[in-house]
């Protein structure tokens, strides 16, 4: 791992779900950082964020005028399922976005940059072959090819100008701080209340989801290793399940959840085999910690202290 330094790294994206969690390890483990999204606020334990929209370079630069050390780029639409209906502005966010943040990082001569993808870049994939980083990229939506064309830009970033530069591809991210949708969410809610969950498909149908502190895990190792043997690196979970395997874990977790799912596709996801993330492991000692049954024990206590925190309001 490499020495810290006394510059900042940049966050992009610090308000969301897995921007929170870096800049709370960047805070624990005495890093200075810059920690931007597009609105100001002051987030859990007193972290204050920087309003920047991700197409205004001017303040941007602003922020990183006393220059920066590194930067972590998590500020995004957040996945297939959001802006729909607004594919201009997925563009211009995504993959406009993270061409200001990388020629910010060129300019300011960051160490590393770390861009926060998505294994939606893969698209539909076969079951019982391990994904690869270097399997084809057929992205079955627009936020898939966001991402894709967002690793091609920092790659190039990286060929022509030598900013060591690096694409993080995780997995369905969970786990306390999430609050858009997420059927992990969705079961443990009905279940806290009491009302019954029920889902005209997911039975059999997989995902390999990540744990939020695993994710940011991957990307902290990714952003101090040494040196990066590849550019673009798989960053999950071990497990894959099916929705109704993860249905029978959260009835382990709530005896009493009642829940009911029928045979098929997402008709919101793409089918994907399991992901590898041996090069990760290999690379940078990446290693998923948080097993999916203890992580949705964890994320059922926030979302219960979160109700008790509203109804006390």
């Amino acid at each position: 791992m490499t020495q810290q330094s006394t510059k900042p790294v940049l966050v992009t994206g610090a308000a969301g779900l897995v921007g929170r969690t870096l800049v709370r390890r960047l805070v624990a483990q005495d890093r200075a950082f810059i920690a931007v999204d597009r609105v100001t606020s002051i987030i859990e334990d007193g972290i204050a964020i920087n309003g920047c929209d991700l197409g205004d370079i001017h303040g941007l630069h602003a922020l990183a005028r006393d220059g920066i050390d590194s930067v972590i780029h998590c500020g995004a639409f957040s996945g297939p399922m959001v802006a729909r209906d607004t594919p201009y502005a997925m563009v211009q966010i995504n993959i406009v976005g993270t061409a200001n943040v990388l020629e910010l990082a060129r300019v300011h001569q960051a160490r590393r940059f770390v861009y926060c993808s998505s294994t939606s870049a893969y698209g539909v994939t076969q079951s019982g072959v391990p994904i690869v980083e270097d399997s084809l990229l057929r992205p079955g939506s627009l936020y898939g090819a966001s991402k894709v064309a967002s690793e091609y830009i920092t790659t190039a970033y990286a060929e022509q100008y030598g900013l060591s530069a690096v694409n993080i591809r995780l997995s369905w991210v969970y786990g306390p701080g999430r609050t858009t949708d997420c059927v992990i969410r969705a079961m443990i809610e009905d279940a806290q209340a009491k009302r019954p969950t029920r889902m005209s498909f997911g039975q059999d149908f997989p995902r390999q989801f990540i744990h939020v502190d695993d994710a940011a895990d991957g990307l902290l190792r990714a952003l101090d290793a040494v040196a990066l043997p590849r550019t673009t690196y798989n960053v999950t979970g071990n497990g894959r399940v099916t929705l109704g395997e993860l249905a029978a874990l959260v009835r382990r977790v709530f005896p009493e959840a009642d829940i009911e799912l029928q045979n098929g596709p997402d008709p919101m996801d793409e089918f994907q085999g399991q992901f590898s993330i041996q090069a990760a492991q290999r690379d940078f000692g990446y290693e998923p910690r948080v097993p999916l049954e203890l992580g949705i024990r964890a994320y059922a206590a926030w979302i219960e202290s979160r109700a008790r925190q509203a109804a006390g309001a």
